[in-house]
């Protein structure tokens, strides 16, 4: 039988997880692997971070506030409440990335994560045009501090922890 079709190009993410595992088997594939991975979770730019973070925020569409809260049938949703949950979930890829930076003792690349999270935040609360903005005020500082906050309970060198707090005294 003649394939006419890349195979990889159509299988599903969970298919490829599959043809991944089989493939790490293998310890000369699985090195490489390793490396590759390596290089995917190490590559972390600040503005670049900071771009990613601040496009979703600014791409939260204040109709889920007004969609997702008020009288419910199992009660009521504070409108401000469920803002503040969408700020937060928007953000928790990021925050993800920066604790598996952490957990992989990548203390650089955590640290530059942290960074670019707050930076992305800081340009929301100054750039953004959103009526979203309006119903989560105090989400953009208290999530700065947040952010750091949790960063700096991993970070124990001092100096990593004055270059962020440095940082974010320039943003303002």
């Amino acid at each position: 039988m003649t394939r006419k079709k890349d195979i990889l190009a159509v299988i599903s993410p969970d298919e490829a997880v599959v043809v991944l595992n089989e493939l790490v088997k293998d310890p000369e594939i699985r090195k490489r692997a390793e490396e590759i991975a390596f290089a995917v979770v190490s590559d972390v730019d600040i503005d670049s971070v900071a771009e990613d973070a601040f496009f979703e925020l600014d791409s939260i569409a204040v109709e889920d506030v007004w969609d997702h809260s008020g009288a419910t049938r199992d009660g009521y949703v504070d409108p401000g409440e469920y803002a503040w949950q969408l700020f937060e979930d928007a953000l928790e890829p990021f925050e993800q990335h920066l604790h598996k930076c952490q957990e992989l003792s990548l203390v650089k690349q955590a640290k530059h994560q942290c960074m670019g999270i707050l930076k992305g935040i800081w340009r929301f609360e100054k750039e953004s045009k959103s009526e979203f903005k309006d119903w989560a005020v105090d989400a953009p500082g208290e999530n700065m501090v947040r952010v750091f906050e949790e960063w700096k309970k991993k970070s124990n060198n001092p100096k990593d922890i004055n270059e962020v707090k440095s940082f974010m005294d320039s943003l303002e």
